[in-house]
């Protein structure tokens, strides 16, 4: 079950089952071209919607499924958000950080952070990004398929747009982008990514590339064309991205009338 907006506005707390043996990344390294001049002194993820932050809602959605560990990616104006974050005590989370010069994109961030990571497994939620997706829920569904990485996806009349994830009736993913799985016949459901995923430290053999790449680009595609096990996790709850002025007014007004 989804965590309203509102909750977690209010600081409530969910009933999921803590994982605490679970670790967290959240990507804060972009330069946010598109919110400029904005983001010239003000990192993205420091843009307050709602009263506070971004990178806030995220650090409430991986505390809300008890994990504790959060490894912070930085690049543009990292040093703002490492003086808001510090190391996390008084948001109920230890944080430490990845530094990234130049940036390394969502492959190469996620490869350059694995002395954090590794050895256990790990989720990875974009800063500039609100979504009440029950990460505890989420886990539960990655272990169960036993899968090497769990995409959580949703529903979109903009999915074409985003780029097309498709999974079997089972979840298991049967099409990435304009890639099929070999063998894959079932009839296939279409949706999009949320930009939050869970992984099994195995993935970094998997995040061979040097210098920066995209994760969703180069290595899920060749991961499908090896039959690694894929998951898709429906969210159909809350996610309220902010990349561009347009979608920063909607938000705010989103979470003003959620509030």
């Amino acid at each position: 079950m989804s965590v309203p907006v509102a909750d977690k506005l209010a600081g409530r707390s969910s009933a999921t089952p803590p994982h605490t043996m679970v670790r967290a990344m959240i990507l804060a390294a972009g330069r946010g071209e598109r919110l400029r001049p904005l983001t010239d002194k003000t990192p993205k993820p420091l843009i307050e919607v709602g009263g506070r932050p971004l990178i806030e809602y995220a650090i409430d959605c991986v505390r809300r499924a008890g994990i504790e560990q959060v490894v912070v990616n930085l690049h543009h104006l990292g040093a703002s958000i490492r003086a808001h974050l510090g190391n996390g005590s008084r948001f109920g989370v230890s944080i430490d950080y990845s530094e990234e010069n130049p940036v390394q994109e969502t492959g190469g961030g996620i490869r350059d952070a694995r002395r954090f990571l590794d050895g256990h497994t790990f989720v990875t939620l974009n800063s500039d990004t609100i979504v009440d997706v029950d990460l505890g829920a989420v886990l539960d569904f990655h272990r169960e398929k036993a899968a090497r990485a769990t995409l959580v996806l949703r529903k979109d009349p903009r999915m074409e747009a985003f780029g097309i994830i498709a999974t079997e009736p089972d979840g298991r993913i049967g099409a990435f982008l304009q890639h099929r799985r070999p063998g894959c016949s079932l009839a296939l459901e279409p949706f999009m990514y949320t930009g939050v995923q869970v992984l099994e430290p195995v993935v970094f053999d998997d995040l061979r590339e040097s210098g920066p790449f995209s994760i969703t680009k180069i290595t899920y595609p060749r991961m499908l064309a090896q039959e690694r096990p894929l998951y898709g996790y429906r969210h159909d709850g809350t996610w309220i991205t902010v990349g561009t002025p347009s979608e920063l007014d909607e938000a705010q007004s989103l979470l003003a009338d959620r509030t």
